[in-house]
């Protein structure tokens, strides 16, 4: 009988835990996939190509859309090129065209002319994700701004039926995606009316998502408020600092049940740590600054530096990029588009080509059970996202010495979890070793799928050391690595003060400045920056080093001698011509609140040519005050006005970046007025900048 016990109590003593038990909210199987997939293209096309619009309403002529030379296995080559791993086709925008041959809506592809009527944009695109190796999926908008049922209670089988459609025949989807997009204005079979719908009850979300889960099981859903992945709450590509994969949604209202689109959003940057759901965000931005091709946005596409930023800011963060593209009236993507992702693509291989942590010599405080075989720091190179380093149930805050045998230099950290045990870890700090003693040189939070640290200045060590800092259970890490980005030429910063003279400043001090003035790329023979110039009828500059980057800036006519000249008294409203970013013409006041339409009227002091004009809304991260809907006058005396344009700002809340308006006709006009109709947020208006652009 003591033999017995001193054996059972040797076992105890020799697995004294097993797997650490999970910890906290817990993705699926679909989830996982999703992590693991990090990056995926957005794809928007469709009439708002042609006119030149970010949404329609609902009116468009299909025939519009007739791409002569559409090929998707350019468009999703182009994405492979740049490291994406899927795409999600928008199958149908809020103009309710859809662009596969359905059953449900006249309104498709088949009534236009491409492909003689009988083409399919997502079987395109499905065969050239199979050919190429991505994964693909679909985003059917809920809001179907041309359907006559739409608000009523028949649209919703129709919505269904569509995402039947889409989910029976195109294969295996790792996305459906969804917006919160939903209700107002538009054509809806000519009543030509705006209806308003209670969306967390008309879409019967809970039904609607059922048929995603019974017809994709492997597919993800995405929306404002999940339920597998979550919107990050902006449209610039970023996720907080620190970001936890759970979230615990909250609704607007007390007694308001949070739905697809309907919640707050402020809370979704950085997550909920210990929240309910495993609802990790997504982060989307477009390449260009709007979603739908734009002529006018060809100089303006993201650097693949630029890109790069975003990266480390989502996918460095726990999160996954959504990189908006958009094909142009060919039905391909603009060669500066493709250059910039190849150039993204090239600069991610090569920083992640080669783990310098590999070969080290790894030394652990603590190791689960004492058995390295199964729990120990060995797997953290194993490029294994599930095989991990973990501690005893006791051990929250353990060390790993890495001896590197001879110095490395390196610029990025990479950290990841076992996230099949939940995200365990809330803090940690990374050390070198250095004329004797450790130094700190970085530290982090949300460790989670994965954390990216990147190092402001390259580092050179033998030794390095990971201390875990915070964590309230046991830790499972899986992955830790070291990096070196290369050396790559950021573009020179372009700015223009209000008397039109222009700066752009090198980002490297010894390496020359080419610029031109025509909107093509600098090269040697380009005119080489001497110093300050003038640009007083404004123009597109582009300037680089050559070797790098190439930076683009927009200028329209330069604001000297101009003068407002009509405005609400105390509305600052002279911030509006000043070229500085970071003041607003504001009528949010008491005083002034609640005054529809606001107008600011501007003497430009002589006769301009006017071919666009531009709005730049408030820069501070806040909507209140931006612009729904505006109307662009011009006069020659000041007194007489005429309209020379009326809109929409779509979507201006989540993408908040300068928009740039052509008129239908050039005019020639001293002043201009601009007049705000309808504020989404808010009860006055808050601009930071107005612009005319003449050529």
């Amino acid at each position: 009988m003591k033999k017995i016990l001193l054996f059972l109590g040797l076992f105890t003593t020799l697995n004294l835990y097993g797997q650490p038990a999970p910890y906290g909210a817990l993705p699926s199987d679909a989830q996982l996939k999703w992590h693991e997939m990090e990056m995926y293209c957005l794809i928007h096309y469709g009439v708002n190509t042609y006119l030149d619009h970010e949404w329609g309403y609902g009116d468009e002529d299909p025939r519009l859309v007739n791409p002569k030379q559409f090929d998707a296995r350019q468009i999703v080559g182009a994405a492979k090129a740049g490291g994406f791993k899927g795409i999600i086709v928008v199958a149908k925008h809020h103009d309710g065209l859809c662009l596969w041959p359905t059953k449900t809506t006249p309104h498709n592809i088949s009534q236009s002319g491409w492909r003689n009527g009988k083409g399919d944009f997502i079987k395109e695109y499905q065969q050239a994700c199979d050919q190429l190796g991505l994964k693909l999926g679909a985003y059917c908008s809920p809001w179907d701004r041309n359907n006559p049922e739409y608000g009523k209670a028949g649209y919703l089988e129709i919505y269904r039926n569509q995402l039947k459609e889409l989910y029976s025949n195109y294969g295996p989807l790792f996305t459906s995606w969804h917006d919160g997009a939903n209700g107002g204005n538009g054509y809806y079979g000519g009543a030509r009316e705006t209806r308003s719908i209670d969306r967390t009850t008309y879409y019967d979300w809970d039904s609607t998502w059922g048929i995603t889960r019974q017809m994709q099981p492997g597919a993800v859903l995405f929306g404002d408020v999940g339920p597998d992945v979550r919107w990050v709450g902006n449209e610039e590509g970023h996720a907080g600092q620190t970001c936890w994969a759970t979230y615990t949604p909250e609704a607007p209202d007390e007694g308001k049940k949070p739905a697809n689109g309907y919640a707050k959003t402020e809370k979704a940057t950085e997550g909920t740590r210990n929240g309910k759901y495993w609802m990790p965000a997504e982060c989307d931005v477009p390449l260009r600054p709007g979603w739908f091709y734009h002529e006018s946005q060809n100089p303006q596409v993201k650097t693949p530096s630029e890109l790069l930023d975003l990266y480390y800011e989502s996918v460095g963060r726990g999160a996954a990029l959504d990189l908006g593209l958009s094909p142009d009236l060919r039905g391909l993507l603009n060669d500066a588009d493709v250059a910039s992702l190849k150039g993204f693509g090239d600069l991610l291989r090569r920083t992640f080509a080669v783990n310098l942590a590999k070969g080290a010599q790894l030394k652990a405080s603590n190791v689960r059970e004492n058995n390295a075989a199964v729990y120990g720091p060995k797997f953290l190179m194993d490029n294994d996202r599930y095989s991990y380093w973990a501690t005893d149930d006791s051990v929250t805050t353990p060390v790993l010495t890495l001896d590197l045998g001879t110095p490395k230099t390196f610029n990025v950290i990479r950290l990841r979890e076992n996230i099949k045990l939940g995200q365990r870890i809330d803090s940690v700090a990374i050390d070198v070793f250095e004329k004797g003693q450790w130094k700190q040189i970085a530290e982090a939070t949300s460790i989670g799928a994965n954390r990216l640290i990147r190092l402001e200045h390259d580092v050179t060590a033998a030794k390095v050391r990971l201390r875990i800092t915070g964590a309230p259970v046991c830790i499972a890490l899986s992955d830790f690595g070291l990096y070196k980005e290369p050396f790559h030429i950021k573009a020179p910063v372009i700015k223009r003060d209000k008397s039109g003279v222009v700066t752009i400043t090198a980002t490297q001090s010894k390496l020359p400045v080419h610029y031109t003035l025509d909107g093509t790329n600098p090269t040697s023979l380009s005119p080489l920056y001497k110093g300050p110039f003038l640009l007083a009828e404004g123009g597109t500059i582009k300037a680089a080093h050559l070797t790098g980057d190439v930076s683009t800036k927009i200028f329209g006519i330069g604001k000297k001698g101009w003068k407002v000249i009509e405005a609400p008294s105390g509305s600052d409203a002279e911030n509006v011509i000043d070229e500085d970013e970071s003041t607003n013409w504001n009528t949010l006041t008491p005083e002034l609140s609640g005054k529809i339409p606001v107008d600011v009227a501007i003497d430009m002091g002589a006769a301009r040519t006017i071919r666009a004009f531009t709005y730049l809304p408030r820069q501070d991260k806040k909507t209140e005050g931006l612009i729904g809907r505006y109307a662009f006058y011009v006069s020659n005396n000041g007194r007489d006005w005429e309209l020379a344009r009326e809109g929409d700002f779509h979507n201006i809340e989540a993408n908040p970046v300068q928009q740039l308006v052509l008129l239908p006709k050039t005019l020639k006009a001293r002043y201009f007025k601009f007049s705000a109709l309808h504020i989404n947020t808010g009860k006055g208006v808050m601009v930071a900048e107005l612009g005319i652009v003449s050529k």
